[in-house]
């Protein structure tokens, strides 16, 4: 039987927070150590079971509903990574991200008065400079795909002046992707060596490391990496670029959250996650935060510490709130990112 959700667990939509973190905890990274690297271990079959029941557990409805898939849409990188884009198409992501819900249902839900942006926007290095144009004055930051995305085996200088490059055009955060034959490899001193080298070229911007974990093979191997990454440095770590043959799956998800808390509870430093690619409809999105809650508690269910990368969720998210405030669903293009 599904366990509810209290009110005292989630807020209800006409209380939500006037504004959202903007400032992000900085992981100062600590020297390779390969002793918990290695004690990483992973129940194949635990973790699947614990998986499944993420989405049946909880059961979250009308108002409360509305205010989880509100907080959802806050923590949204608003995505695109075509190769087909246009300057026109990135300025029209940003002014979506600037007023992701409808005016309308804005009102509806009583959050007219509300500041409700999505967490980012994510575009290639040759949009950077658009979408910080067109975000200007909004406080959304613009987050750059770099280091050769998504295969991550550009020259290692080439990846480096990418990085600095996309800094000095405005972007806010980086998702870098690593080397994942270091992982295949069992490199580890390599991974780290290069994780670290991305973080200290991002300067001042924000980074999140893409593990690429639909080509890491093992969970295993998802949970050194994560750590790795984490020891090197890594504010964030993400599942994946969205172009591997699999994406964001709650096992792997719980694999990498649980690598965060244990590099917390070692070090006292505090790490991000973003889910990426894959996620497309409002229970999906919610069964992530429902992980996050469980494993990591309320601190991982704002923007600051958790993100989801990607394009199609929020039309979803806009349809269901729709559907909360009219008892019915409009047509998916019907809302502006369908």
């Amino acid at each position: 039987m599904s366990a509810p959700v209290s009110p005292r667990e989630s807020a209800s939509v006409h209380h939500l927070p006037n504004a959202r973190p903007e400032v992000h905890p900085d992981n100062p990274g600590i020297p390779l150590d390969l002793e918990p690297v290695r004690a990483m271990r992973a129940n194949l079959s635990a973790i699947q079971r614990r998986a499944a029941t993420l989405p049946t557990r909880r059961t979250v409805k009308k108002q409360w509903q509305a205010a989880w898939l509100v907080k959802a849409l806050q923590c949204i990188d608003l995505t695109t990574l075509a190769g087909d884009d246009t300057e026109g198409r990135v300025r029209r992501l940003c002014a979506k991200a600037r007023q992701p819900l409808r005016a309308d249902i804005a009102e509806a839900l009583g959050l007219a008065d509300r500041r409700i942006t999505v967490g980012a926007v994510c575009v290639y290095h040759r949009f950077v400079e658009t979408a910080c144009q067109a975000l200007e004055g909004s406080g959304i930051p613009v987050a750059a795909v770099s280091t050769g995305f998504p295969a991550g085996l550009s020259p290692f200088e080439t990846r480096l002046a990418e990085i600095e490059a996309s800094v000095a055009a405005g972007a806010g955060e980086i998702d870098i992707v690593i080397t994942r034959e270091h992982v295949l490899n069992g490199n580890w001193q390599a991974l780290y060596d290069e994780v670290k080298a991305f973080k200290q070229a991002c300067g001042p911007a924000h980074m999140k490391a893409i593990l690429a974990t639909g080509d890491l093979k093992t969970l295993r191997n998802v949970g050194r990496a994560s750590m790795v990454a984490m020891q090197a440095g890594t504010d964030f770590i993400k599942t994946s670029t969205g172009k591997e043959g699999v994406n964001a799956t709650l096992p792997v998800a719980l694999v990498m959250v649980r690598a965060i808390r244990a590099y917390r509870e070692a070090t006292g430093n505090v790490v991000g996650f973003k889910p990426a690619g894959g996620i497309s409809t409002a229970k999906d999105a919610m069964a992530f935060q429902f992980l996050m809650k469980e494993e990591l508690g309320n601190d991982w269910l704002q923007p600051s510490l958790f993100r989801f990368g990607a394009s199609s969720l929020l039309a979803d998210i806009e349809r269901q709130l729709e559907y909360y405030v009219t008892g019915r669903y409009a047509s998916f293009d019907h809302h502006a990112m369908a």
